[in-house]
This record gives C-alpha cells, sequence and structure tokens, in this order.
C-alpha cells in the first residue's frame, strides 16, 4: 500500500512538472502566428537585396568610375570662355572703358605617355570594383549562411537543455517521493535540486544564445529587428569530394579579391609610368578668338583668332620627378608583396577550413551512435535509482553523458555545413542565377534617404549645441 501511494505521487509530481514546463516553453518562446517563413535561400536572397554593408561596397564602383570619366576627359579637348569689364585712366589721357569676351580651345597632343596611363589604370579601377562588389557578395552569401545555421543549431540546443531540465526535474520528483516514503537519504535530494537549477541555467544560456543568434541575422538581412523568424530549413549531410590541391588550386584561379588585387598590382605599375613621364615633354594644341568693345573715349570694336602650338618641358626640379618615381616603384613593389601575402592566406585558411570540415565530419558520423548508447545508459541508470539497485552518482553522470553526447551530435552536423560553406567560399565558389538576380535589386542611396540622413543631422548638431549650453 504504501509503495501504491509513493507511485500515485510521483505520476503527479511528473504530470505537474511536465505541465509547468511546457507552460514554460510557452511563455520563454512564443511562437506568433505570422513569423516569417525562412528558408536558407530565402536568407541568402534577402540579404543580398538588402544589406547596407553591400550598398556601400557597391558605390565604390560609381567612384571608380568617376575617375575614369575624369581621366579620359583630361585627355580629351576643353573649352572655356571669359568676360571681363575694364576702366582704366592715365595721368594725361581720358579715361578708357572696355569689354573683353573670349573663348579658347585646347587639346593635349603629346603627355609622354601620362594620360593614356591614367585613362588605362581608370578602366582597370572601374573593373576592379565590380570584382570586389562581387566577391563582397560571395562573403555575405557565406555569413548569411553561417548565421542561419548558427540560429538552427541555438534552437535545437534549446530542445536539448530542455529534455535535461525536464529529466531533472522529473527525477527530482522522483527522489523527493523515495526519501518521503523513507527509501533515499535527504542528501539525493538537495543534490538532484543542485543539478536541476544548473540545468536550467544551462537552458537559460541556450535561449539567450538563440535571441543572439537571431539578431545577428536580421542585421545581414536588413529586416525588422523585432521581426519573429520561424528557420525552415534542415540542415542535411552532403559529401565533399573535392580533394584539398584541388580547392586551392581553384581559389587561385577564382578569387576575385585576389583577381582585384593583381589588377591593383597592374595600377601601380602604370603609376610608375606616369611618374616617368614627367621626365617627358609635354605637346599642346590651343585654339583661341575674342572681342574686344571699348566704350570711352569712343566706341570701337576688334576681334582676334589665334592659334598655338606650346611645348612644355621640367628639364630640372631639384629631384621632385625622381621622388615621385622612387614613390611610385615602392607603391608597385608593396602591391606585388600584397597578391602574394593574399595567396598565402589563402592557402592556409582554405588548409585550416578544409582540415575543420574533414574533422567535423568524422565527428559526424561517430556521434550517432555515442547518443544511442548514452539513451540506453541513461534508460538503465534510471531504471536501477528506481528499482534501489543503483546510485545517485550513476544517473547524474548518465544525464550528463546524455546532455554532452546530444550536444555533440549537434555540434558536429552544424560544423560541418557551416566549414563546407567556408571551403566554397574561400574557394570562390560564385553566386548563383538566383543569387545574382536577387542581388541586382540592391536598391542604390534615394533622395528620401539623403534627406533624413540631412534631418537627422541637423536635429543631432542642433541638440548637441542644446546641451552645450550653460
Amino acid at each position: 500500500m504504501k509503495t501504491e501511494v509513493v507511485i500515485m505521487k510521483r505520476r503527479r509530481h511528473g504530470r505537474r512538472a511536465l505541465a509547468a514546463l511546457l507552460l514554460g516553453a510557452a511563455l520563454t518562446f512564443p511562437l506568433p502566428a505570422d513569423a516569417m517563413q525562412l528558408s536558407l535561400e530565402d536568407a541568402i536572397d534577402t540579404a543580398l537585396s538588402a544589406n547596407t554593408g553591400l550598398r556601400i561596397t557597391r558605390e565604390g564602383e560609381r567612384s571608380a568610375d568617376a575617375a575614369l570619366r575624369q581621366a579620359r576627359g583630361k585627355n580629351s579637348i576643353s573649352i572655356g570662355a571669359s568676360d571681363s569689364l575694364r576702366t582704366s585712366k592715365a595721368s594725361d589721357a581720358s579715361e578708357q572703358v572696355s569689354n573683353g569676351i573670349s573663348l579658347s580651345a585646347s587639346l593635349p597632343l603629346y603627355s609622354g605617355g601620362a594620360n593614356e596611363a591614367r585613362i588605362r589604370s581608370g578602366e582597370i579601377g572601374a573593373h576592379a570594383a565590380q570584382l570586389t562588389t562581387e566577391r563582397a557578395r560571395e562573403e555575405l552569401k557565406y555569413e548569411v549562411i553561417a548565421a542561419y545555421w548558427n540560429a538552427a543549431e541555438a534552437a535545437k540546443k534549446i530542445e536539448v537543455q530542455r529534455d535535461s531540465v525536464e529529466k531533472y526535474d522529473a527525477h527530482l520528483k522522483n527522489v523527493n517521493a523515495l526519501y518521503e516514503a523513507g527509501a533515499q537519504a535527504k542528501i539525493d535530494v538537495i543534490r538532484s535540486s543542485v543539478e536541476l537549477s544548473n540545468a536550467r541555467q544551462e537552458l537559460i544560456r541556450a535561449e539567450s544564445n538563440y535571441e543572439v543568434s537571431l539578431a545577428t541575422l536580421r542585421n545581414l538581412l536588413n529586416i525588422d529587428r523585432a521581426e519573429p523568424l520561424q528557420l525552415t530549413t534542415e540542415v542535411a549531410y552532403e559529401p565533399f569530394g573535392t580533394a584539398l590541391p584541388d580547392c586551392i588550386s581553384y581559389a587561385r584561379r577564382m578569387r576575385l579579391d585576389l583577381a582585384a588585387q593583381r589588377e591593383t598590382l597592374q595600377q601601380r605599375e602604370l603609376a610608375v609610368d606616369i611618374a616617368r613621364a614627367g621626365k617627358k615633354p609635354t605637346v599642346n594644341l590651343t585654339l583661341g578668338t575674342g572681342l574686344t568693345s571699348q566704350f570711352r573715349p569712343r566706341s570701337k570694336t576688334s576681334s582676334d583668332v589665334s592659334a598655338a602650338v606650346g611645348v612644355n618641358w621640367n628639364i630640372f626640379d631639384s629631384g621632385v620627378t625622381r621622388g615621385a618615381i622612387e614613390a611610385a616603384e615602392a607603391e608597385r613593389d608593396i602591391a606585388l608583396l600584397n597578391v602574394k601575402k593574399t595567396e598565402e592566406t589563402i592557402d592556409l585558411d582554405l588548409r585550416k577550413a578544409y582540415l575543420n570540415m574533414r574533422e567535423a565530419e568524422q565527428r559526424f558520423t561517430s556521434t550517432g551512435d555515442a547518443v544511442r548508447q548514452a539513451e540506453e545508459d541513461y534508460r538503465i541508470a534510471s531504471e536501477r535509482y528506481r528499482a534501489g539497485e543503483g546510485i545517485l552518482l550513476d544517473i547524474l553522470d548518465a544525464q550528463t553523458a546524455l546532455t554532452t553526447a546530444r550536444q555533440n551530435a549537434l555540434s558536429a552536423r552544424y560544423d560541418y555545413v557551416r566549414y563546407r560553406a567556408q571551403v566554397e567560399n574561400l574557394m570562390g565558389k560564385e553566386l548563383t542565377a538566383e543569387e545574382h538576380k536577387a542581388a541586382e535589386g540592391l536598391p542604390a542611396v534615394t533622395p528620401e534617404e539623403r534627406t533624413a540622413a540631412q534631418a537627422a543631422y541637423a536635429e543631432g548638431t542642433d541638440a548637441a549645441a542644446r546641451g552645450a549650453q550653460p
């Protein structure tokens, strides 16, 4: 009879504990009916079409295009006009008043190769800016993938920690019932209560990590920072068959940031040519026409037309040109070393990511058995304890081992997909056609944004001025 009472108490305690836990979970992480359903593909497309950092990078293309237009303009015709009103009076003459209008045009005929080098450098710079933008898109894609899987893993770890809390709570109820029946010591109740408290602390940390991961993902997507999200893509294992040497070879051919740095090296070589052009003469053609009208002391009008070819040669400048050449050569060599350093960094980063991926893959294939064994160990320990054949330490160790095995299984699974994405990013895998289409929707800076920024700046300045008043 006493045993039946103990069992009934344990069942009531277990039902209450489970109900309380489910209610607490619902209150802690309510899922609104209108939560945004977000797949990994949608997350990538959203980021490519809205990320602010990517918008900043793309503005570099406008700057490079403008620099190219300036370089071309300096090698073309320039036209200028002027108008002047002049009055003068000599001591022995009447006052003279006249008006002169002139129009002139000039064309550089020879610049020592400087203008041509500037144009070529501008063309390279414009292309390098496009490469930089495209590489930024690839980097953003990887960041979104990593953030998405971080959030998905954090959500799964909440489930593990909740299950751990449930088991510790149920175990505490069981120990309490056994203690009340005189079958267990008070120290078992105290120790079980401490373990339950520790498990709840881990659950709180897991929930916080999940919210932080979601905040990071929302920031990359540039969506409402309070937008409720439901991640719908499940992690899946896909074998990676490319060998490490092939990955490195592919990266040296396809990494766009490396290609951009090589083009920067070409620009620095052209800068040396521009500096050396300072030792050569320049030739300019100038055409002009003018009209002068005199009003006092008598009215008359005259006009003129002129044409000239001018040669300018800097014969001696106390080493200024030589210094400019040496500075340009130093910048060229720095660019060369930067290319070499980037190649070395790509090699190292790719090796580390590849080895980490393979290590995670091995962990992934081995953790399944560990979880099953830990679950069986926990079941046996629980049954032995309830039967009075086991000790408290056995069930606590089994629960810790089970939680650790589940955490390790999750870490291995998500580490693999993250490292795989990192390897592909370091290789320079290009975006898909759909991702390129999404990236084309990235908005430019609008007049409304400029107006809002100016208003915010003015408001901030006024507030600062008011705060500075005594």
